[in-house]
């Protein structure tokens, strides 16, 4: 082999180790330099991640009836990456939808909403420019199909999660968990499970079933707006108990909002103000006082009072007003007329002791409904008592709760002295409370509250065939510190049986302009109106 031959020789050997030693290289970083990353994209290019959401549970009331269900939204989006027609987009968005296109200048992003719950006027108008750039999204979302119970059952945020009420306190049941699934592509980009061991099983939603019936609802709600019209009023509530079983049938407040109208929401009528609302009730908290005194022994019913017979009286030094002048009357006249110089000087035979039965009825407690918001109320406890505190405790200022409050400290007067928890969540485990008052006490106080209906100020709440039992209660508003003449809250709390018959009614209107009004001509009208509902509804014949 001559010197040419050998030269070139070597020259193709040089070359193909060359060749070798780069195939060597290459495959090294690939295989073990760069092996992470192209083995995740070859995984991205075959392999797929789903999650995949469980339809979210039913809420139901009491017959099964639907309060919130599934249903289906038209969302609209674009692809900025991807516009093919800018300027077709921009006008039609510039027109119609402007911070969009300052969204547009500076995005990054693949994917774009428009907007979220399209109405059918905005789909039908997106239909019809044929802008091709937008895309139309079929969603989740939920619907609502008692509008009254927007605040108790609650809505879904644009993610379909729980924002309050029933919906947000319960939403990990209704929400269930998402299914992981590992899926991969075929060669024509057909999806298939491909490994079900690596697949991470999902919790299926679960409905929820209260203890409201939307029909009575709807009825209660009817007669609430009816009387807050009449009487140009700005707020109202009612509640209505069973209290054998702490059983909420119907939870009804004004204003309210439409909860199929989230973009038109305002806030402040979301609350439940059934019990997110404390306000002083005036004289309905005068049962409760003189419950109080019946069972500490400072009073009988039969025991004259002397009420001065006057609508005006000094007592330690204080002006004590009344509605009505009565002279030497009953302890149970004095509280079936609602005489506030009787009831305040059988209040200071109580003292300290007045406080603590008002908690032993409930209030400064929460119900222990467990709704999100809830108020616990407040009373001025005897370490911060003024020399006037008595007094205003005795009538009820100084001391504020909520509809729900009032309504579970009337069932001590159905439940021989017991006080039951209000429930909302149908099967619920009835809880009662141990007896907190002598049935002999228990007797004598539903004798007056029998005469205040049958004889005294709430005589209108009468209803021939049953067993009624109540108290009014009239209150100026604490407006600034200082309590407002013009400004008032009229409630009458009642109970209404036959046989074993028990139901709770507590309704509530605030702030009539209308003047000379009392509860006894707003609250107690309402009182009559709901309760003849319920006992229809509810074939108590």
């Amino acid at each position: 082999m001559n010197g040419y031959s050998k030269a070139r020789s070597s020259f193709i050997f040089f070359i193909l180790v060359l060749m070798y030693a780069i195939i060597w290289v290459t495959f090294f970083g690939i295989q073990i330099i760069q092996h992470t990353f192209f083995t995740e994209r070859a995984q991205r290019q075959y392999h797929i991640e789903r999650i995949i959401y469980p339809p979210r549970g039913d809420i139901l009331d009491k017959k099964n009836k639907p309060l919130a269900l599934n249903a289906e939204s038209t969302s609209a989006f674009i692809l900025p990456r991807e516009i093919k027609d800018p300027g077709m987009l921009k006008k039609f968005l510039a027109q119609y939808y402007p911070d969009i296109v300052e969204k547009m200048k500076n995005t990054t992003q693949h994917f774009m909403f428009i907007k979220r719950k399209l109405t059918p006027l905005e789909i039908k108008r997106i239909e019809e420019a044929k802008v091709s750039d937008i895309k139309l999204l079929k969603e989740r979302c939920r619907f609502y199909p008692v509008e009254s119970m927007g605040s108790l059952v609650g809505i879904t945020n644009i993610d379909n999660a729980g924002l309050f009420g029933i919906e947000a306190l319960y939403n990990d049941m209704l929400a269930g968990k998402p299914m992981h699934c590992s899926m991969e592509k075929d060669a024509r980009s057909n999806r298939f499970y491909f490994n079900k061991e690596i697949q991470k099983a999902g919790v299926q939603s679960k409905p929820i079933k209260l203890t409201v019936d939307s029909e009575l609802q709807f009825l209660v709600d009817e007669q609430l707006r009816e009387i807050i019209s009449q009487f140009y009023a700005e707020e109202g509530g009612v509640v209505v108990l069973n209290p054998s079983n702490g059983n909420i049938e119907a939870m009804c407040h004004h204003p309210r909002f439409n909860p199929n109208d989230t973009y038109n929401l305002d806030i402040a009528t979301t609350k439940n103000r059934t019990l997110t609302e404390r306000c002083e009730f005036g004289s309905v908290i005068k049962i409760f006082m003189a419950l109080a005194a019946l069972e500490e022994g400072v009073v009988t019913p039969e025991e004259l009072i002397d009420c001065e017979n006057t609508k005006e009286a000094i007592i330690s030094k204080y002006k004590i007003s009344t509605w009505k002048a009565n002279g030497i009357i009953s302890f149970s006249q004095v509280i079936e007329e609602s005489n506030n110089i009787g009831v305040v000087k059988v209040a200071q035979r109580l003292g300290p002791k007045l406080y603590d039965h008002y908690r032993k009825v409930g209030f400064g407690y929460k119900t222990g409904i467990n709704l999100p918001g809830e108020q616990a109320g407040f009373i001025t406890p005897p370490n911060k008592w003024s020399r006037r505190s008595i007094i205003s405790l005795s009538f009820g200022y100084e001391i504020a709760g909520t509809l729900l409050q009032l309504a579970r400290a009337m069932s001590v007067f159905t439940n021989n002295g017991c006080l039951i928890t209000p429930k909302l969540i149908d099967g619920q485990e009835t809880v009662m409370s141990k007896p907190l008052y002598n049935p002999e006490t228990v007797e004598m106080m539903r004798k007056i509250l029998q005469n205040t209906v049958n004889t005294g100020t709430a005589f209108r709440a009468k209803i021939k065939g049953y067993n009624v039992m109540g108290k009014t209660g009239t209150a100026n508003l604490l407006i600034d510190g200082t309590y407002c003449s013009t400004k008032n809250i009229y409630t009458f709390c009642g109970i209404v049986e036959k046989d074993d018959y028990k139901r709770i009614i507590i309704t509530s209107v605030k702030n009539s302009p209308r003047h000379n009004l009392f509860a006894a001509s707003v609250a107690v009208p309402l009182f009559e109106r709901v309760a003849e509902k319920v006992l229809i509804h509810d074939k108590v014949l």
